[in-house]
């Protein structure tokens, strides 16, 4: 009798595991509008939600540990004039995210460290340049200041936020709506699936499709995708009888999938949300309650389901934490933040084990927040791959760093319209000074509310620390 060998793997025991109630983030207005985005962002220091509000797009952002009921009056980020579809943190500068909107611009936002007493309404940068509205947006991974966004022009625009200028129209590629791009490890391809059913693997700086595949799955229903670390693509998408499939590919020969899987009937579109150090794929689908994971690896059946998270509500969008803002003492491997109606959930995935020390086949080197390459030399040709950190002490935020756009002065470039008036001209150099004074207290005002904001969050914080601790 021949007995059946289980194929070894540390992931195989992951486990998913809701905090305690105290630890959500409660009484948030998640945002109802009809869109495949994930309307989560998460990175080390906050979690971003896109929200409902009235007269145009926002979104709240909480400091990690600001859990518990949310202050109904709490600030949000408003600036655009119409719903916001998709938030995304820069991966090089923690307080620093961009949103797209139904308004068809990007923008792109400073948030401080200190929780601000009004509402963020002005961006660094606005990035102008889609025709409809914009849907996608997506950091490149290792080159400093490039932003990609993707609109239901079918056009994908990749900008310099640094300068806020356009690098790059994607324009002749996509013949209709475009569901979702990703990037390659180093940043030097992208992926992108197509209403018109096609996968296409793309060179953004050659301005050429390198590969596409039609229909890698037959099903009518969006399709998404995602590199490997290993630069293959693995894609979730619906059979003709609207089963859910997963599939990987190798982009050197499209026409064959390496693995092609059927999972279920549910018509939620998947997320798939994947960890290169690892090599596990989460899909989450929106309106499921349950976290799929598996593990690829270079040997049949090479998607191998590990378990499932299951959970009694639905999720309506799902955020996925960066390496580097894991607890590495508790074994933790990724942490989910599930939006529901009302409230955010983080969910711990975790491998258990029975030492307390660093476990080093958990955590290898992880992309840290420097960025390999400046924006002019990615744009030039330069590829490099992500500068790696160890998480063997523990990821330490970097205090926040400002970013900076320069933007070239048009008045520079052109003379001024119309014949000049002496008189006019006269009276506005008798007003300089003054203006000049306006400013000056303009802005030592700005820098007092600005100390002062600090200042309350601060005796807040400490305000809590001192409840926490006589609870």
């Amino acid at each position: 009798m021949s007995r059946r060998v289980v194929r070894q793997s540390k992931f195989r025991h992951v486990f998913g595991q809701p905090v305690k109630a105290d630890q959500m983030y409660e009484d948030i207005r998640v945002s109802k509008v009809t869109c495949d985005s994930s309307f989560c962002a998460v990175n080390p220091k906050f979690v971003a939600i896109i929200v409902e509000s009235g007269g145009g797009g926002a979104f709240i952002v909480l400091p990690l540990a600001k859990t518990g009921r949310v202050d109904k009056n709490h600030p949000l980020v408003t600036g655009h004039t119409a719903p916001v579809l998709d938030i995304d943190w820069c991966p090089h500068n923690d307080n620093v995210i961009a949103s797209a909107s139904e308004d068809t611009t990007v923008m792109v936002w400073q948030i401080p460290d200190y929780v601000p007493v009004r509402n963020i309404t002005e961006p660094v940068v606005t990035l102008e340049g889609h025709s409809k509205r914009v849907s996608i947006i997506s950091w490149h991974p290792t080159a400093r200041n490039v932003l990609l966004s993707a609109g239901c022009d079918n056009l994908v625009i990749l900008w310099n936020v640094g300068t806020g200028e356009m690098l790059l129209a994607l324009d002749d590629m996509h013949t209709d709506l475009i569901y979702n791009v990703g990037w390659n490890r180093n940043g030097s391809l992208l992926v992108t699936t197509c209403k018109d059913k096609k996968v296409r693997v793309i060179d953004p700086r050659k301005q050429q499709i390198i590969a596409e595949r039609f229909a890698p799955h037959e099903g009518l229903r969006p399709v998404r995708a995602i590199f490997t670390r290993e630069g293959h693509i693995f894609t979730t998408g619906f059979t003709r009888m609207s089963q859910r499939e997963l599939g990987l590919w190798d982009p050197n020969n499209f026409e064959e999938p390496i693995a092609l899987q059927e999972m279920d009937t549910s018509n939620g579109v998947l997320l798939p949300f994947y960890d290169a150090d690892s090599s596990i794929v989460y899909l989450c689908g929106k309106g499921d309650s349950s976290i799929r994971y598996f593990e690829i690896t270079d040997e049949a059946p090479y998607v191998h389901y590990l378990n499932t998270y299951s959970s009694k509500e639905p999720q309506r969008g799902m955020g996925f934490m960066p390496k580097r803002g894991l607890d590495v003492s508790k074994c933790e491997i990724a942490r989910f933040f599930k939006l529901h109606e009302r409230k955010c959930e983080p969910i711990v995935m975790t491998v258990p084990r029975k030492s307390d020390l660093f476990q080093d086949d958990l955590y290898p080197d992880t992309p840290g927040p420097e960025p390999a390459l400046e924006a002019d030399e990615w744009l030039s040709g330069k590829d490099a791959e992500p500068i790696l950190i160890s998480l063997r002490d523990g990821y330490v935020p970097i205090k926040n760093r400002e970013l900076k756009v320069v933007k070239k002065n048009i008045l520079d470039s052109k003379p001024p319209p119309g014949p000049r008036r002496h008189s006019t001209c006269d009276s506005d150099f008798s007003q300089q000074p003054a203006l000049e004074e306006v400013l000056e207290e303009i802005r030592a005002l700005k820098e007092t509310v600005q100390a002062q904001e600090k200042r309350i969050s601060d005796l807040e914080n400490k305000l809590g620390q001192f409840t926490n601790g006589t609870d």
